[in-house]
């Protein structure tokens, strides 16, 4: 898996910045939205009294900005992408043997930072524009000051980078010469990563992936 991600941006790259046959107009665009997180499960590296501990995280709803340069070539276009997510950790469910034995609420946020490369293909349907997009790069995961709600005495800090890809969806409108108003659904993942010490602080590892949807607003200007 990662290493087809890997070949997959090294094309779009390649495509990005070696395509000197062809005519493209350069473009910088900028999204803001709401993301959700899918819930979160990590996978036992370790046991605990003999038996497998998952450790789930919940998720509340968070924000999305997206920030790119590009090139368009007509029906398609390429782009390299800058993007940075944040969500609140609101619970935990400790799951030992597939059985919920523990479950709490909790403090602090996941934010994501990601690179991607992006290729869109784009329809036009008179006046509107409508579009797919996919894309992968890499993206760095961080949990920040995850705490027990009641109890920040002891928090949780760890930061981990895996590789990265994402789907979407979208509608480019023309608002005046050069400039288009963008609506777009993304649904982005990682691929699985390692926390060290997850889950109630027990000195295990775990393995685990994010997963997010977000609906984004933004404009793309050409240059």
């Amino acid at each position: 898996m990662k290493n087809a991600l890997s070949l997959i941006g090294v094309f779009l790259v390649a495509v990005m910045f070696s395509a000197t046959g062809f005519a493209a107009e350069k473009y910088v665009s900028g999204n803001i939205g709401i993301s959700w997180m899918n819930d979160t499960s990590f996978e036992p590296t370790y046991t605990f009294d003999g038996e497998d501990i998952v450790e789930e995280f919940d998720y509340g709803s968070g924000i999305t900005l997206l920030g790119a340069f590009g090139c368009d070539y007509g029906d398609y276009r390429a782009e390299a992408e800058l993007g940075y997510q944040t969500n609140d950790v609101e619970a935990y469910s400790s799951l030992y043997n597939g059985d919920t034995e523990e479950e709490g609420d909790l403090q602090g946020d996941v934010s994501v930072v990601s690179l991607m490369g992006n290729g869109y293909y784009d329809i036009d349907l008179g006046g509107i524009e409508f579009y797919l997009t996919a894309g992968v790069g890499a993206a760095q995961v961080s949990f920040n000051d995850i705490a027990d709600a009641d109890d920040d005495d002891v928090t949780y800090n760890e930061s981990e980078m895996t590789l990265a890809y994402q789907l979407g969806a979208g509608f480019g409108i023309p608002v005046s010469d050069g400039i288009m108003l963008d609506a777009r659904y993304r649904y982005f993942a990682t691929t699985d990563f390692t926390l060290s010490s997850i889950g109630g602080f027990r000195g295990g590892d775990g393995n685990g992936n994010i997963e997010s949807h977000s609906a984004l607003l933004g404009l793309r200007v050409n240059l």
